[in-house]
């Protein structure tokens, strides 16, 4: 198997780039599926100390397969504590240990402000969304938010309908205004065709790298606001060997990340 194999699908490489923005030691509150995909990546290869958190309150799992939900049984075993959500909320987030958070949403910004409350007008919307559950506690909190997004102008908008989650809100000095912690915030937007950073000075995301099969054009094409481009904008580097053997062999030997496929991770 070469350094970088061929035979990967999108939703592989998009897992692959959230574990690589996890560091050795991070403590990271994760959901199912790409997070706890990504988080466990990371583990098996550049992070080994890394310690995992689901918003039920289960810390340091070891699952045998991929957990289907936050609560799911198969989290317990092995564990080094079970304890609830207001442990999470309260004692790890609200105490500022929490070094990273994965995120998704309906609706994602330019800063980074996630929709999962309305479509529409809040009075008379198009359709009702789930709602936070813990995303805003995860948003407001975590040093370092990653999120996870489909590349359409479906997702992705200038601006959210509802911030359900605080990115940046409404620019630089914002989430500061609102007595948000230092030094926080979405970190990086990972989807299906690229990966997107955050200027430091405008919060906005740009275009740091586009995948395989995708080009600059179609990137800028597909997304709703005036994307802006990285100087040093390149192509993203594929899956390594020891990652996919990790997501094949050990995480996912079943492959139930095809699903993604389905739900239009191509």
């Amino acid at each position: 198997m070469s350094n970088h194999p061929d035979n990967y699908i999108k939703p592989e490489l998009m897992a692959c780039c959230g574990a690589r923005e996890i560091k050795d030691g991070d403590i990271v509150v994760v959901g199912t599926g790409f997070p706890a995909m990504s988080a466990n990546i990371a583990r098996y290869t550049h992070a080994p100390d890394a310690m995992l958190m689901q918003e039920s309150g289960v810390f340091d799992a070891r699952p045998a397969r991929p957990a289907l939900s936050v609560g799911d049984p198969c989290l317990n075993p092995g564990a080094a504590m079970i304890g609830g959500l207001t442990d999470v909320m309260g004692m790890f987030l609200q105490g500022g240990w929490v070094d990273v958070g994965f995120l998704a949403g309906s609706q994602i910004d330019k800063y980074g402000n996630i929709n999962t409350t309305v479509i529409g007008d809040y009075e008379q919307p198009k359709s009702r969304l789930p709602g936070s559950g813990g995303a805003n506690p995860i948003g407001s909190l975590a040093r370092r938010v990653l999120i996870i997004a489909l590349h359409n102008a479906r997702t992705l908008t200038e601006k959210v309908d509802f911030i359900t989650t605080p990115g940046y809100l409404d620019g630089p000095g914002a989430r500061e205004r609102w007595g948000l912690p230092p030094d926080t915030g979405p970190q990086v937007i990972i989807t299906n065709k690229a990966v997107m950073r955050f200027d430091k000075e405008t919060k906005e995301a740009y275009l740091e790298s586009y995948h395989p099969g995708t080009t600059v054009d179609e990137v800028v094409k597909l997304t709703p606001w005036e994307l802006k481009v990285s100087e040093d904008v390149h192509e993203t580097e594929p899956p390594r060997a020891e990652e996919i053997r990790v997501i094949r062999e050990v995480i996912d030997p079943h492959r139930m990340i095809q699903i993604y496929e389905k739900r239009g991770y191509v």
